[in-house]
């Protein structure tokens, strides 16, 4: 017997939970199919940095200024531990402190001030030599491995979703899902694939020519200090678009360019944040393809920690973990899209599923159910 339902979401990484949640919020009744039986893919491969300074201006921007809001929101009733908040950029070099001072003067400074090298040190741990940093109250880190689960939990035990693990989708037309565990109806269906480009709907992913980006992450041990919010560098100030996008960035991009062309050729930038047993995940690195060798190089895990020794003056504590991660790249942030009536194929493209999915889950869910963005928050 065929199972009904008012939506049913393909794919339980993290966007595809923030559309449960937006439409779960909206009393109606979800079912998310998922073909692992557990969370396993990009949204547990990442740091659980969710942040809002420094994305892309406009509704990027905007979004994930809604996601850190609904993770707020959610954290405590889902039992997800906020172990960080805000966020320190250092800045190594007169160029990137011209970069922050000029993001400083734009409208997505809310919450943000720099400080001299010499106020960072409740910040900061460590001797490295910086200029001093611009220090955010608006973001929030979770531990993934765990946030990840115990929203599925929270979700199916609160809000009443159902979830089919273990379960592929092989085919979707309005109001009806193929599946291997049999066919599931539903009024409306999104589509949330991740970086799954060739089951569902390929011929979208071809024509917005959206490719395969492959990050190294590492956990390094207990430095014996504690960070009270996540720490970037230089390097992401011309990867991150709120940043880079300034006219100020292409002076330090010419000298990172002579300084670190390594880095920039690897897509090497720094993020360090803390987990609860003091552990510290680091990284990260970009490269691209259709299909992502699934091999971690040593020399490009050697420059993320060429940074970390930079930055904090010191060299890194011993390695625990590494790991790789894919996730769905493209020019935009995000794509979009209506392939059938009933249906939205959404796809993060930016590597930023769980600093901007909830904010855009709302606005899909909105538009699917043909109401004002609000009703849908």
């Amino acid at each position: 017997m065929e199972q009904q339902f008012d939506l049913a979401v393909v794919g339980a990484g993290v966007v595809g939970l923030a559309h449960a949640l937006a439409a779960a919020r909206l009393g109606k009744r979800v079912v998310v199919a998922d073909r692992d039986a557990q969370a396993n893919g990009a949204s547990v491969r990442n740091f659980g940095f969710v942040t809002v300074t420094g994305q892309a201006r406009g509704e990027v921007w905007r979004r994930a200024r809604r996601s850190a809001a609904v993770w707020g929101e959610i954290a405590g009733p889902a039992g997800i531990d906020v172990l960080q908040r805000g966020l320190t950029m250092v800045a190594r070099r007169p160029e990137a402190k011209a970069v922050l001072q000029a993001f400083l003067e734009t409208e997505m400074a809310e919450g943000c001030a720099w400080r001299d090298a010499d106020g960072l040190s409740d910040r900061l741990p460590g001797g490295g030599e910086i200029l001093g940093g611009l220090t955010s109250a608006v973001d929030l880190r979770v531990e993934s491995r765990t946030a990840i689960p115990r929203l599925a939990a929270w979700l199916q035990a609160v809000h009443g979703v159902t979830f089919l693990r273990g379960v592929a989708v092989r085919g979707v037309e309005t109001g009806r899902l193929e599946t291997t565990a049999g066919p599931i109806r539903a009024d409306a269906i999104v589509v949330c694939p991740g970086d799954d480009l060739v089951t569902l709907f390929p011929d979208h992913f071809t024509r917005a020519q959206v490719t395969r980006c492959k990050l190294q992450m590492m956990r390094l041990g207990d430095p014996g200090w504690r960070l009270p919010a996540p720490v970037m560098s230089d390097l992401g100030l011309v990867r991150y678009l709120g940043y880079a996008e300034l006219p100020e960035a292409r002076a330090l991009r010419a000298r990172l360019e002579a300084e670190q062309p390594a880095h920039l050729e690897h897509g090497v930038h720094l993020i360090v944040v803390q987990s609860a047993d003091g552990s510290l995940v680091v990284g990260d690195s970009h490269h691209y393809a259709a299909t992502p060798d699934p091999f971690a190089r040593d020399d490009v895990d050697a420059l993320i920690l060429d940074e970390f020794a930079a930055v904090f003056g010191q060299a890194p504590p011993p390695v625990l973990e590494r790991w790789t991660g894919t996730y769905a790249s493209a020019s935009g942030p995000s794509l979009v899209e209506t392939p059938l009536p009933g249906v939205r194929l959404v796809t993060v493209t930016s590597g930023t599923g769980a600093s901007t999915g909830f904010g855009l889950a709302e606005e899909v869910i909105a538009d699917l159910y043909d109401l004002s963005q609000g009703a849908a928050a």
